[in-house]
């Protein structure tokens, strides 16, 4: 009888054991059913991707590399600085350059324009230089129209050069030093609405002023990057495709043209000798001394140099007045 009721109870406790393990393992199923992967088909899709894309990526790893671009871009916005330089040769720039300030003033209500410059080269012709500052939605539009326009109204496009500078790093780094300094200003005001010592007041107070003039700095770089990644720089120069004109002089003989120009010889020769003369009456006062100190050592050089005169010896039988005929 005993060893009735012992085997009735391990059957029991069996049956029992088989029942909590079937109810836990239809607990089990039921959680696996109610987890954000049995309930968004999309995540489990991505784990069976990424499972994939990890056997693929050891097979490829340039193909790895080029779809975590696709995926970094595709996440992230990329800030990028543009400027764009057009040259280009057509008939009129005066025209052409009134022409394109308006289309891309009707293009881009909000552009603004940086200043013209008009030089004239020649009679009539001009080169003309404009820059303008334009919307980054609207830049594509504005670059192809003038890459077009030139070929399309009878000029020549001599050169179209765009740089292109990321800074997408540097705008991401600078809103987060924005976010933490602002929060570290937050911290400081509490602080200092708490603090009741002096010297605890003075110390927050001087951190609270350095954190905000850091806040200045980068809210005034933050701005600038976004001025620049908003609207872009086009410069446009207009160079005259017109040939200059030239006079050419006509040969021949002119008698007036001969006798003008004999008689403009004539006085430029006359005022010459006026001009030479003037400057030795200017110059007389030097000259004058120096005439007659020359005069009086040459007067007074042959006065010494000449040969004294002797009476000649008288000789006999020879009166002196026949030997002074003789």
């Amino acid at each position: 009888m005993r060893r009735m009721i012992h085997n009735r109870l391990g059957a029991s406790v069996s049956v029992g054991c088989l029942l909590i393990l079937f109810l836990l393992t239809g607990c089990g199923a039921d959680a696996a059913m109610n987890s954000p992967s049995g309930n968004n088909p999309q995540l489990g899709a991505h784990a069976v991707n990424s499972q994939g894309n990890g056997s693929q990526g050891n097979s490829s790893g340039s193909q790895g590399k080029q779809g975590q671009q696709k995926g970094l871009s595709a996440i992230g916005q990329q800030y990028l600085i543009k400027a764009l330089r057009v040259d280009m040769q057509v008939k009129g720039t005066r025209q052409v350059a009134a022409d394109l300030q308006s289309w891309i003033r009707t293009t881009d209500p909000r552009a603004s324009s940086a200043g013209i410059d008009y030089e004239q080269t020649d009679n009539n012709l001009y080169t003309v230089s404009m820059t303008f500052s334009v919307q980054a939605s609207i830049y594509p539009d504005i670059e192809n129209y003038l890459r077009d326009y030139a070929p399309q109204h009878g000029g020549k496009l001599l050169d179209l050069r765009e740089t292109v500078q990321d800074v997408t790093s540097d705008f991401i780094d600078t809103q987060s030093r924005l976010k933490n300094l602002r929060g570290e200003q937050d911290r400081l005001l509490t602080l200092l609405s708490h603090a009741t010592a002096m010297g605890d007041i003075l110390s927050i107070e001087q951190r609270l002023t350095d954190v905000e003039g850091q806040i200045e700095q980068i809210e005034a770089h933050l701005n600038a990057l976004n001025g620049q990644t908003t609207f872009y720089n086009i410069s446009i120069n207009l160079q005259p495709s017109e040939v200059p004109a030239t006079q050419v002089a006509t040969p021949g003989w002119n008698p007036g043209q001969v006798l003008h120009d004999a008689w403009a010889a004539a006085l430029s020769l006359g005022q010459g000798l006026v001009t030479i003369f003037l400057w030795l009456v200017a110059f007389s006062i030097y000259l004058i001394p120096i005439a007659i100190i020359v005069w009086f050592f040459l007067h007074w050089w042959r006065v010494r140099n000449r040969p004294a005169i002797t009476p000649a010896a008288a000789t006999p039988g020879v009166s002196p007045e026949q030997t002074h005929r003789s």
